[in-house]
């Protein structure tokens, strides 16, 4: 069926409710709108579902929620009745529709007998983590956009360990997704029926208290400056209480909250584009942080899994950190504090992903500590740690990836930026108890152990023709990529769809224990490196350059250097 039939048949079938019949008819003199709504089906990955809310299949609605957790629930009831009665545990974010596709996944699981736990109002995502480990649910969904702009929303999947879905699983539940060609078959059960029927169970502040204390009990030191002023904002999502309640129990006076988005809105108004990698997100927070003479100020996103923070400076001025910037000071004072107080093992690791910086690494192997790198995501990187626990005895202390994305402790299986937030600020209260701000701290790990300078570059490309393009960029670089960037010679390149590593030196290619993704890295003698990949997320393709200089001015002039070549050689590609 091209997309004109299936446009068709959303038009014309009456188990679509008017509402969005009227939106399609409302396009029919628009053949592209109508082609982006329908040319296929919204892609289930490792990552769930995203995309922009609206009528058609290849936007988030009711009826694609209905048909993914039909998925969902094939796969559950195929996996025997203590699954269904261990049921799947649902939060929701501050986004539009997203308590109504929280409440249609639920009755569907339960219109399956599968028992679904569902949070009464939003939550941040990592405290769903948190309740498919509790409860001891065969999984979890949460529905959330994260950082995308406000016309989207998301669908992500959760297994039993609390972290999200790997490749074996999706494969199932998408072949199973693929398969439902008529929506009349899914399952869904009453409201009332399914309260009525014990299928149904609301979850509140039990889950809320219990979380809470967990995460305070991952703090580090008491000899800190609580008196430090911080300002905060959740950017108008899900950051707002858990945040707040958090640092105001572990004792700090002086936290501030942007008025502005401290209440959810779901159009995010002050802001635009939620993401607070962009330091535009952070103008309102810099504006009233300067008025304050606030130390340091941070940001979570919609869904409260990142965390990104601007460092006052000698001037008054705020300084941002980026992803990899915040790692390394958070992984040395993790470090420092645990080696103090006697508490590491030597059998400790952390966890990044391969598209994250190596200052970390670096830190972490100055303490004894081990460093195991994943695929990028979050459900790799919490991937490793079940597979960890389940056959070593080394002990996790840290993931994170330069995305802004950190966990710590091991009762979350995700990102997670109410513990971030916690240690950050207990990170920047005790240097300041040292007279030091976290800029200083940073400063001073490039002197002990290089200047690592880092920049990420995303091109957007957006629908059918800029996937396409994106496709063809790849498959170009994969042939034509340069074998030397202005002095520095390429030693080694890692194909990761092909599956293959090569020594460019000694001419010799390896393969195995290579795990497979759309990702590209060439490494250089220098210990300069980068890497292209699509996002998995975004209609994006990304570039990620990592140089390493005696000085920082050395290695910032590499990164313009491998810019240039870089982005000269995709952008002939059209």
């Amino acid at each position: 069926m091209d997309y004109k039939d299936q446009y068709e048949s959303w038009v014309t079938n009456g188990y679509f409710d008017e509402e969005t019949r009227e939106a399609l008819i409302a396009i029919k003199n628009d053949e592209e709108e109508i082609k982006d709504r329908f040319y296929r089906n919204l892609e289930f990955g490792t990552a769930g579902l995203r995309g922009k809310v609206g009528a058609g299949t290849n936007r988030m609605n009711k009826y694609i929620i209905r048909q993914a957790t039909q998925g969902l629930a094939d796969f559950i009831v195929e996996k025997g009745q203590d699954y269904m009665n261990r049921g799947v545990a649902i939060a929701y974010d501050v986004r539009h529709y997203s308590k109504e596709f929280a409440k249609e996944a639920a009755l569907v699981l339960a219109g399956n007998g599968i028992k679904a736990y569902l949070f009464e109002d939003i939550r941040p995502t990592p405290e769903l983590s948190y309740a498919v480990r509790r409860l001891k649910t065969a999984g979890g969904i949460v529905v959330t956009a994260s950082h995308n702009p406000r016309e989207y929303n998301g669908y992500k999947v959760y297994w039993e360990e609390g972290a999200q879905i790997l490749s074996e699983i999706a494969a199932v539940v998408e072949k199973n997704i693929e398969s439902i060609k008529d929506f009349t078959k899914i399952k869904i059960l009453d409201e009332q029926m399914a309260l009525d029927q014990g299928l149904l169970k609301i979850l509140g502040r039990e889950i809320d208290d219990e979380y809470v204390e967990k995460v305070k009990g991952l703090s580090l030191r008491d000899d800190i400056n609580k008196g430090i002023k911080l300002v905060y904002t959740p950017l108008n999502g899900t950051g707002n209480i858990p945040v707040r309640r958090v640092l105001h129990e572990r004792g700090f006076q002086n936290v501030w909250v942007v008025p502005e988005q401290e209440m959810p809105d779901p159009d995010f108004t002050t802001v635009g584009y939620p993401n607070p990698e962009d330091t535009k997100a952070f103008a309102y927070a810099e504006k009233l942080g300067k008025s304050l003479g606030a130390e340091m100020i941070f940001a979570t996103d919609p869904d409260c899994d990142r965390v990104a923070c601007m460092i006052q400076g000698k001037e008054g001025e705020y300084t941002a950190l980026n992803g990899n910037q915040t790692g390394a000071v958070l992984i040395e004072y993790i470090l420092s504090s645990l080696k103090e107080q006697g508490r590491l093992t030597g059998n400790d690791y952390i966890v990044k992903s391969i598209v994250t910086g190596d200052l970390g690494k670096a830190i972490a192997a100055s303490y004894g500590v081990k460093t195991f790198e994943t695929l990028t995501g979050f459900k790799n990187i919490c991937g490793k740690v079940n597979e960890m626990e389940k056959r070593s005895d080394q002990s996790f202390i840290f993931g994170y990836e330069e995305s802004i994305g950190y966990v710590a402790g091991t009762f979350v299986r995700d990102k997670d930026g109410v513990i971030a937030s916690m240690l950050l600020c207990e990170a920047a209260a005790y240097y300041s108890s040292l007279g030091k701000s976290l800029l200083d701290v940073l400063e001073g790990l490039y002197e002990k152990h290089g200047f690592y300078m880092e920049k990420l570059i995303s091109l957007t490309l957006e629908g059918i023709e800029g996937q396409k393009r994106i496709g063809r960029m790849m498959k170009e670089y994969r042939k034509s990529f340069p074998k030397k960037i202005g002095d520095m010679g390429l030693i080694q390149y890692i194909d990761y769809a092909e599956g293959i590593s090569v020594d460019v030196i000694n001419q010799k290619e390896t393969t195995g224990n290579i795990p497979v993704s759309d990702v590209l890295r060439y490494f250089f003698k220098d210990g300069s490196w980068y890497a292209v990949r699509p996002s998995g997320t975004e209609p994006k393709i990304k570039i990620y350059i990592y140089t390493k200089g005696a000085t920082k001015r050395e290695a910032q002039e590499k990164i313009v250097i491998f810019e240039k070549t870089i982005m000269d050689l995709l952008h002939g590609v059209v």
